[in-house]
Order: structure tokens, then C-alpha cells, then sequence
């Protein structure tokens, strides 16, 4: 039988003895015990249990350089912890371990010891087991590891601080941990470090959190080349088919684990080109079977991680698959689920938590899922689609709820930028607030409109978001969203909106300098609202059939539409609509030379827009009465009229047609001999106004100007 060392023998003697004490709440009073712990000397310097690093990781750079600072001796951070989280399948523990690798090169650690908590599995590694393991490997025999937590955390303690006086340094990786509490006894006291690996944060082991994201492209290309090579050294696949390497690391989500299931199927099968994957995953809907190489599966690990939620978090998930687009407000996830804000912002919350879903740092408001996690979320809102009858309905008015939302808010966003003298929403503070309500859920209508197409809601937001695009300059997506109001009013049979999508469809066409096709889409609504009758909509067809007429500088045509859209106007008593007209009038007066006519016009217009209060109007019509002065020579007027129009339309925010004023006002200045300087200026007003529109184009011509005004020096 083992004698027990007497404690507080020397350490050469095998042992060193310590003690603590541990509180425990019985009833109504507060026991306190005593327990006895021996570490065990002649402790060999700690294993070090790394496995070796594959020798194509790549593109953590920036991660390990901040992980090491922390572990850095000389940071004088004493105790260091730190907690690397992030989505299933994202590295965590192959950058663990390239942390341990680069820690012991330093020479910072005489060893690495590395626990596997399994704290995703079925049945996690309870601490005590986890302690078990250490202990073995810090040199403690079996025999003398004790029973219970506590006792193996004393002694676990213990044996580091006999390290500690011998100056030696054990870093510990906590791999695969759920919970603070399963990592909260393996923390050393000091002069140690511990490096936690889990999908949650983490937040309660006080430790340094870093959170880790997918692979930058380039470096996911890179992973994909050298997984290929360690296969095939002469791999050329990636070299060969440069943009496809691209496109399917981009189908991966950048993720590492889905890039080496992508590149062992490949490795698998040598002949097959990297575009034919490329075709195989293209489909979302078959995207995740894809990723499957027989012993990792994709679907299985985000499966797995629905497991781990609450019930009203995991079924929060599968709604968020019914949503198009790639991110959503907590205002929309409230509307889909059908709960309030309150109760809805704990269950994304806990998404976060277990890394399904992203916090946008900037909008705290808005939350985003990693590509592939969205494919998955989709998959599951399929699945319960496609289930029993009860959970179908329920996810058929989610998604209905959904989409009232969007048509709602858009319908009320867009009051704000209709012409002054309408109705406005109090959903919205002002036009600012629409303004960035559009700006923000763009991207979600789109996807709305294409994945309802041919239905009144893509007819509906069709009609709505043409302000917006237009006014934010977005012409190709005004194009896409008319295109599909018109074939959606057709499907439909809604002869009353068809000519306005026609009409609507013409100008946007005209925005993109499509002419021609503008012209016969404004012809057609002309055609089919004239069948009709309607008064206002025959004013608004001959309008913009005249401003697409000027455009092909058929100016004669295009005055006589004009003079019949505003006879029209005249006789509904619209005044906004004869201002439009007058202004047209103007513009082709002056195409003309008939300038005096022309300034008589735009006045007329201005004076219109005032009556109705159209301050955007004012700056359009001000904008052309300055060309119109210009054009007789009438110096003050010309240059007073210009800066009004760029003031009022930068107050505007319309930065396309700010850029368009600020172009004219530079026309003025240099047409009336100003300094080179203050010529300069207004173009590079314009080329900024542009930018800020989005129209680069237009842009690189205002800054060419700018070029050519430069004086010589």
C-alpha cells in the first residue's frame, strides 16, 4: 500500500502541498471545508500535444499576429485568456492550433496542451474529465488524480504553479467548448495562458474575445490551390481556370471546411474541371448536398447546430429562410415571425450567440446570415413548407406578413418623395428617414420582386420603387423593377396599370439612354391609354413620349407632344403637371433657338412649382433658366440663376441632377470669362455630386473638364 507523502516536504521529494477553502451553502447557514491538495514534483516539463499544422493553411495572418500579442510574455497581461468564436466550419481550431505552433517557436511556452471539450457532441466533456486529461499530461499519475471537481481543480492548479516556479510556461487549448462552465476550471491562476475555441462568445470567462470570419478570397483560392497540389503536386486546375477558382470558392462562402470538401471531391476526381463544379454548386437548392465527401458534410454540422437552440430560436432560423434577401431589419423578422420587437431581438440574440447570425456593427438594427447558412435556412423553411399541413400555413402567412411589410414601408417611404402637395405616411419622419429606409432595404425588394414574379407584388413594388431608383440614380435596377411591374400587370390582366407600366417602363429605359426602345414603350402606353380616356394619363404618355423625341433630337415632334401634354394638364386643372410641361417647352425652345420663348417658359414653370410648393422643381427650373440667360448673354442672371439651382438641388440630395447643375454652372462661369479657379471648383463639384449618384460615367467627364481647365503654370 502507497504511503501518502507528509505535506509540506520538499519538492524534490515528489510532492508540494497546498490548501483551500471552499464555502457550500447548506440551509439556512454557511459550512466551510477544508480540503488538503497535493501537487505532484518532479513534474516533466508539460508534452506538447499539437498536431502538426496542414501545410496549406493560409490567410490567418492578421488572427494569429492578434491572439500571439495577448500571449505575448511581455505584455505583462499576467493569467492570459482568450476565446476564439465563430460559425461551424470556420477554422477555429486549426488557427488554435497554429496559435500553439507560433507560441512555442517563440519560445514563449514549454508546452502546449490541447483538450478536446466536445461541447457540440451529444454528450460534451464534463470539466472533471477534461481535468483528468491535463493532469495526466502535466505528469500526475492515475492513482493520484482525485475524485471529485474541486479536489482535481486544486491540484490541477497546483501542478501549473510548481511550473511557474520553475519558470516554466503552459498554454492550454480548450477546443470545441459550449459554455463558460465547462472551460471556467481549467483557467490557471497565473503566469499560464489558455486559448478557448467555440461557436458562442463566451463572454462570461472574462477572457479576450476574437471573432473569427471566412477566408478573404484570395486566400480561400489559395487554400484551394494548395489542397489540390498536396494531392496532385501538378495540379494546374486553379492556374488554369482562374475565374472559375474564383467563382466556386465564392459558392463556398469563402469557409474553410467547404473548401476542403470541395477540394477533396476534386482531388477525387482529377479530370473533372473546376468549372463543372462550379455548375454543381451553382444551384442553392442542391448546394449543401454538394459539399459532402463522404466523411465531412455540411448539412449535417449546420443540422447539428439547430439542436443546441431553444425551440423558439431554432424555429426563428427556419423562418429566416423564407426571407430573399441578404439581411433583414429586427422590424422584418419581428413582421415574419409575428412577434413584437421585445420578443423577437432575445431569439436573434441567441442566433448570434451560437454564430447562425451576424449583428451589422454599423446598423445594430440589421442582422445578416453567412451564404451557406442561408442556403441551409432555406432548406429548412422548404422542408417545413413541404411538412404537415398546420406548420405549412403557419410559414405561408410568415412569408405573407413578410411581404405586406416591405410593400407597406415601401409605399409609405415613397409618399415622401412624391410631389409636394400629397398625402405623406407618418411611418416616416421625412424624406431623409425614407431616404435611408430604401438605402438600406434596396437589395431585400429586389429580391422580393424576383422571387414574386408575375404577382401584384411585383407589380406593386414596381410602381413604388421607380422614385427611389430613379432619384438614387440605380437605373438598371429601375429597368428590372418596371420590366417586371409590366409583365406581372400582363399576367395579371390589369389593363387599368398597364399603360402606366408601359409609360413608367419608357423612362427608365430613356434614363439608360435607350431611346429607341423608349420611344415604342411610350408609343404603346399612348396607344392604350388613349383607348381608355383618361385625360391624366394621356398628359403624362405625350410628356414623356416629347422628352424621349428631344433625346433623338426630333425637336419639333418633341415641342408638339409637349403642347399637347400641357393642353391636357390645363384641362384637368393639374399644375404640377403644366409645370412639368412648360419646363419641357423650354428645354426644346432652346434646342430651337428660340431663346426668349424658352426663358418664358422655364419662368412660367418656376412659377408653377412655386404655387404648388415643389422646392425639387424650383431647383430643376432655375437650373434651366440659367442656360436660358446664358444663352442671351445675360451675364448676372446666368451665374444668379446657376447658384440657386446647385444650392437648392444639393439641399435636395439629388446628386445626380446636382452634378448636372454644377456641370451647367461651370459651363456659365467659363462662358463668361471667370477665374480658372472658380471654373474648376464647379466641375469638381459636379464630378463629386456624380460620384455620390453613382454614375461614374458622368463623373470621369466632369473631371476631365476640370483637367482641361487647369491653368498653365
Amino acid at each position: 500500500m502507497d504511503k501518502r507523502p507528509r505535506q509540506g516536504q520538499p519538492s524534490g521529494s515528489g510532492f508540494v502541498g497546498a490548501s483551500f477553502e471552499r464555502s457550500q451553502v447548506l440551509g439556512s447557514g454557511t459550512q466551510t471545508t477544508k480540503i488538503n491538495v497535493q501537487a505532484y514534483a518532479a513534474v516533466p516539463t508539460a508534452l506538447n500535444s499539437l498536431p502538426r499544422l496542414p501545410q496549406e493553411f493560409t490567410g490567418r495572418e492578421d488572427e494569429i499576429f492578434k491572439i500571439l500579442s495577448m500571449l505575448d510574455p511581455g505584455s505583462g497581461s499576467g493569467a492570459a485568456v482568450g476565446s476564439v468564436a465563430g460559425l461551424p466550419g470556420v477554422g477555429k481550431t486549426t488557427l488554435a492550433h497554429a496559435v500553439g505552433h507560433a507560441a512555442l517557436d517563440k519560445g514563449w511556452f514549454t508546452g502546449v496542451q490541447m483538450v478536446n471539450l466536445r461541447g457540440y457532441d451529444p454528450s460534451p466533456v464534463p470539466p472533471e474529465d477534461a481535468l483528468e486529461a491535463l493532469l495526466r499530461a502535466l505528469g500526475v499519475a492515475a492513482k493520484h488524480i482525485p475524485p471529485t471537481l474541486d479536489e482535481r481543480e486544486g491540484l490541477y492548479r497546483s501542478q501549473l504553479d510548481v511550473l511557474a516556479r520553475e519558470e516554466q510556461r503552459v498554454l492550454i487549448l480548450a477546443d470545441n467548448a459550449s459554455t463558460s462552465d465547462q472551460v471556467r476550471p481549467l483557467l490557471p491562476a497565473r503566469h499560464h495562458a489558455v486559448l478557448v475555441t467555440s461557436r458562442h462568445t463566451l463572454p462570461g470567462l472574462g477572457a479576450r474575445l476574437f471573432n473569427l470570419h471566412s477566408l478573404q478570397p484570395d486566400a480561400a483560392v489559395d487554400l484551394l490551390r494548395q489542397r489540390l497540389e498536396v494531392a496532385y503536386p501538378d495540379d494546374r486546375r486553379v492556374e488554369d481556370e482562374p475565374a472559375a477558382a474564383d467563382e466556386l470558392v465564392a459558392l463556398c462562402g469563402y469557409l474553410p471546411l467547404a473548401l476542403q470538401i470541395a477540394a477533396a471531391l476534386l482531388a477525387d476526381d482529377p479530370d473533372q474541371p473546376l468549372s463543372e463544379r462550379v455548375r454543381m454548386l451553382t444551384n442553392a437548392g442542391t448546394r449543401l448536398g454538394g459539399l459532402d465527401d463522404g466523411e465531412r458534410n455540411l448539412r449535417a454540422v449546420f443540422d447539428e447546430c439547430l439542436t443546441r437552440l431553444s425551440h423558439q430560436a431554432a424555429d426563428l432560423y427556419r423562418l429566416l429562410g423564407l426571407h430573399p434577401g441578404p439581411d433583414i431589419s429586427t422590424l422584418a423578422a419581428a413582421a415574419l415571425a409575428g412577434q413584437p420587437v421585445d420578443k423577437i431581438t432575445p431569439l436573434l440574440r441567441q442566433l448570434v450567440q451560437a454564430r447562425l447570425l451576424t449583428q451589422n456593427s454599423q446598423a445594430r438594427d440589421r442582422w445578416f446570415m453567412h451564404d451557406l447558412l442561408r442556403v441551409h435556412a432555406q432548406e429548412q423553411a422548404r422542408t417545413s413548407m413541404d411538412g404537415e399541413r398546420v406548420r405549412r400555413r403557419r410559414y405561408e402567412q410568415a412569408r405573407t406578413r413578410l411581404t405586406h411589410f416591405y410593400v407597406q414601408h415601401a409605399d409609405a417611404a415613397d409618399t415622401h418623395l412624391r410631389p409636394p402637395g400629397e398625402a405623406v405616411s407618418t411611418l416616416f419622419a421625412g424624406r431623409e428617414q425614407a431616404l435611408a429606409w430604401f438605402d438600406a432595404e434596396r437589395e431585400n425588394l429586389l429580391a422580393l420582386i424576383h422571387t414574386h414574379a408575375r404577382t401584384q407584388t411585383a407589380s406593386s413594388l414596381g410602381f413604388t420603387l421607380g422614385r427611389y431608383l430613379g432619384w438614387r440614380r440605380r437605373l438598371q435596377d429601375l429597368v428590372t423593377v418596371r420590366a417586371h411591374a409590366l409583365e406581372a400587370c400582363q399576367a395579371l390582366g390589369d389593363a387599368s396599370n398597364l399603360a402606366g407600366a408601359w409609360n413608367n417602363l419608357g423612362s427608365g429605359l430613356g434614363e439608360l439612354k435607350r431611346y429607341r426602345e423608349a420611344l415604342d414603350a411610350h408609343q404603346t402606353a399612348l396607344d392604350l391609354v388613349q383607348q381608355t380616356g383618361a385625360i391624366k394619363g394621356q398628359a403624362s404618355a405625350w410628356n414623356n413620349l416629347g422628352s424621349t423625341l428631344g433625346e433623338l433630337k426630333r425637336h419639333r415632334e418633341a415641342l408638339d407632344a409637349h403642347q399637347t401634354a400641357l393642353g391636357l394638364h390645363q384641362q384637368t386643372g393639374d399644375t404640377h403637371g403644366q409645370a412639368d410641361a412648360w419646363n419641357n417647352l423650354g428645354s426644346e425652345l432652346g434646342e430651337l433657338k428660340r431663346h426668349g420663348e424658352a426663358l418664358d417658359a422655364h419662368q412660367t414653370a418656376l412659377d408653377l412649382y412655386r404655387q404648388t410648393g415643389d422646392t425639387h422643381g424650383q431647383a430643376i427650373a432655375w437650373n434651366n433658366l440659367g442656360t436660358g440667360y446664358r444663352s442671351l448673354n445675360r451675364r448676372a442672371e446666368a451665374i444668379s440663376a446657376g447658384e440657386k439651382a446647385v444650392a437648392m438641388l444639393t439641399q435636395e440630395e439629388d446628386w445626380a441632377r446636382t452634378g448636372e447643375a454644377w456641370a451647367e454652372f461651370a459651363t456659365t462661369l467659363n462662358a463668361f470669362g471667370a477665374e480658372p479657379s472658380q471654373v474648376q471648383e464647379a466641375w469638381e463639384q459636379s464630378a463629386m455630386a456624380y460620384t455620390r449618384a453613382g454614375d461614374d460615367e458622368a463623373a470621369a467627364t466632369s473631371r476631365a473638364k476640370l483637367e482641361s481647365t487647369t491653368p498653365d503654370i
